[in-house]
């Protein structure tokens, strides 16, 4: 089958290269012409684990293309999902405007039937927009589709390539027939292809991803408690994973969540509440305890110097929202930097991936260290931001010959407690005690 793919961020060209994987023959189109020049070289422009390998086989095979030219795609294909960006305004509603915007240019462009899929995250109601907005420009026959992706970054070619589920929101038994075909690949292997209606399916992705934010952020809050009460959230943690009822996904506390899902998806539905007359409650606390829990490691910070840490020298591991992504959008990494900043800290960061990301939003305001170890070199104390592996397993002797303080604060309890005791290290996590407290 012939498919367009509008918009080629993680989504977007994830889902296209997987289409074409399938044997399709997937055009993708973006506006940003020195971006799409590069895809034709075989440059991709976002990193995520094992993407790279499957987009060059599949330019190879000619099944994969790219193109600035909308009306040339359009014309090829039958089906176009739309995987465009939808940010947060400053209330928190969901910005439609390039979805629509496209939706208005393929209304105008079309000669032939199409199956106009929403791969966007978007709010309730969305697919009826699409639909009134090319309908005003067009009097041939279209079907508009929700099929809300579920894709984890730094995961997201293995789950794009085996979905736990497959989702379809769509009223036209024609376009159901055209997406069941487009996914018979995943269904002959067992995946189940879920059809409902299109505001089900779209209420679907917010759903799972409020869900999950709830989750992150309840074991936050049980994290601190841990800490008051002298638990041990990893205790906690797998007692409460081994029940089936909740499973173990999702459980391991930190500085809070960030990147383009978690934070984005948790406003809208709120504000989505909001102009419905409902109160989500239970969003709004979370959305208050994880700004709140980003940072929470900073007063720490400012405890075991003694209240004030300008001109002290704090090196950041990890500045990616998650591993195995270059994505720094909503990182927490970005809020300790600016509140450390603010009280008079010097950072210098090591995050070889998504150091580039950083260098646009922050240029020289921090250094930046070319390895892990080099970050260290005369630092007062050590940040742990995110859980890239290569930090896992250190060499805690050549820390402390680098560092002026053996200070460590964790905010992806990277390492068991006993490690850095037996290395003579300060090392605080979250939800559980502290360890070398004599050596502040």
């Amino acid at each position: 089958m012939n498919i367009t793919i509008v918009g080629t961020g993680y989504v977007g060209l994830v889902t296209g290269t997987t289409l074409a994987e399938l044997g399709n023959s997937v055009y993708c189109v973006d506006i940003d012409e020195k971006k799409v020049e590069g895809m034709k070289n075989g440059i991709v422009p976002i990193y995520e684990p094992n993407l790279e390998e499957m987009f060059l086989r599949n330019i190879q095979s000619e099944r994969l293309f790219f193109t600035t030219n909308l009306k040339e795609a359009l014309d090829k294909s039958e089906v176009v999902y739309l995987a465009l960006p939808t940010p947060p305004g400053e209330d928190g509603s969901a910005d439609l405007s390039y979805v629509l915007k496209v939706a208005n240019d393929i209304g105008e462009m079309m000669t032939d039937y199409k199956v106009v899929v929403n791969k966007s995250t978007v709010p309730v109601g969305t697919a009826d927009r699409v639909r009134e907005t090319i309908s005003s420009k067009t009097t041939i026959d279209f079907d508009v589709v929700s099929n809300p992706e579920f894709l984890r970054e730094g995961f997201a070619v293995e789950d794009s390539m085996n979905p736990a589920r497959v989702v379809v929101g769509s009223s036209s038994d024609k376009a159901k027939d055209i997406m069941a075909k487009i996914y018979q690949p995943f269904t002959n292997t067992g995946i189940p292809i879920i059809f409902m209606d299109e505001k089900s399916s779209e209420l679907t992705k917010y759903a799972s991803n409020s869900f999950l934010a709830v989750k992150i952020t309840f074991m936050n809050e049980i994290a601190n408690y841990c800490e008051k009460v002298g638990a041990d959230v990893d205790k906690v943690r797998l007692g409460m994973g081994s029940d089936d009822r909740i499973g173990h996904r999702f459980l391991f506390p930190g500085i809070g969540y960030g990147g383009s899902c978690f934070p984005k998806d948790v406003k809208a539905l709120i504000k989505s509440g909001k102009d419905d007359d409902f109160n989500f409650q239970i969003l709004q606390a979370t959305e208050k305890v994880n700004i709140s829990q980003k940072v929470i490691l900073v007063s720490e910070i400012e405890k075991y110097f003694g209240g004030n840490i300008k001109g002290k020298k704090i090196a950041i591991w990890g500045l990616a929202f998650k591993a195995n992504t270059d994505d720094i959008r909503e990182a927490s990494s970005l809020d300790n930097i600016a509140l450390l900043l603010e009280k008079g800290a010097e950072i210098v960061a090591y995050d070889l991936i998504a150091e580039e990301n950083v260098k646009k939003l922050l240029g020289d305001k921090i250094s930046y260290a070319n390895t892990m170890y080099d970050a260290l070199e005369g630092s007062d104390a050590l940040f742990i931001a995110t859980e890239w592996p290569e930090f896992k397993n250190p060499n805690f002797d050549l820390m402390a010959k680098k560092m002026n303080n053996k200070a460590i604060f964790d905010g992806r309890n990277m390492f068991p407690l006993e490690v850095p005791q037996q290395k003579g290290f300060f090392y605080k996590s979250i939800g559980r005690k502290t360890v070398g407290e004599e050596t502040r």
